[in-house]
């Protein structure tokens, strides 16, 4: 009987094995790709486009850099962008938060698997109490922000429907980005590029990511 495998082949060529993620195995235009790909709020959006994974990461990062009291690390500042990837390796998958405890332990092995990847890529420090807890705070920050101004979610529906209790921003803090309005979704190819340029000004060293040749579509 044949092991049991579920490859991905990714714009690379290359391939992951989603039953057991080898750390090298994807690039990081791979990876910027599929996080520019995987949609936030189910890829539903009150704009032309739907808001992308990689999109909210810069977003998350944006705000943990203004809310901190001494400039991040490189290494915090990895953490904070790659604080979604898992959902870019299993395959653009990003289900709403309340789904998640129902799809059981085997996807939170995969979960589990897929992160530890990750860690290992990118020299990932461990959370700590504080600064889990700030990224938490950041994040749902930028969902209360992206309910509101991306998906269309009026303020009390944020409160009574989706029970988030903090209060969205109005200044996006990815803006201003020539060519687009504040909180205006990007296009997947511009996502990309954006968020590698942004993981490549983070490598543990220069030249630590190399950029492939071709471009994200």
């Amino acid at each position: 009987m044949k092991p049991s495998r579920a490859w991905v082949l990714l714009p690379s060529r290359r391939r992951l094995n989603l039953l057991a993620p080898d750390p090298q195995a994807w690039t990081d235009r791979d990876l910027a790709i599929g996080l520019s790909r995987t949609y936030r709020w189910a890829g539903y959006s009150a704009w032309p486009n739907p808001l992308s994974v990689a999109q909210h990461s810069l977003t998350v990062l944006a705000l943990r850099r203004l809310g901190a009291d001494r400039p991040l690390t490189a290494a915090e500042a990895r953490r904070e962008l790659l604080h979604d990837a898992t959902e870019a390796l299993l395959g653009g998958y990003d289900p709403i938060t309340p789904i998640k405890p129902l799809l059981g332990e085997g996807y939170e092995r995969l979960v589990t698997l897929h992160q530890a990847a990750l860690d290992i890529r990118y020299a990932l420090p461990a959370w700590d109490e504080r600064s889990y807890r700030e990224h938490k705070r950041a994040d749902h920050l930028a969902a209360a922000s992206e309910g509101l101004h991306v998906v269309g979610w009026s303020r009390r529906e944020l409160r009574e429907d989706l029970e988030i209790t903090v209060d969205p921003l109005e200044h996006d803090p990815l803006a201003p980005v020539q060519g687009f309005a504040a909180w205006e979704p990007w296009p997947a190819g511009f996502a990309a590029e954006r968020f590698l340029d942004t993981l490549e000004t983070l490598a543990v060293t220069p030249g630590h990511y190399p950029r492939a040749q071709s471009k994200a579509a």
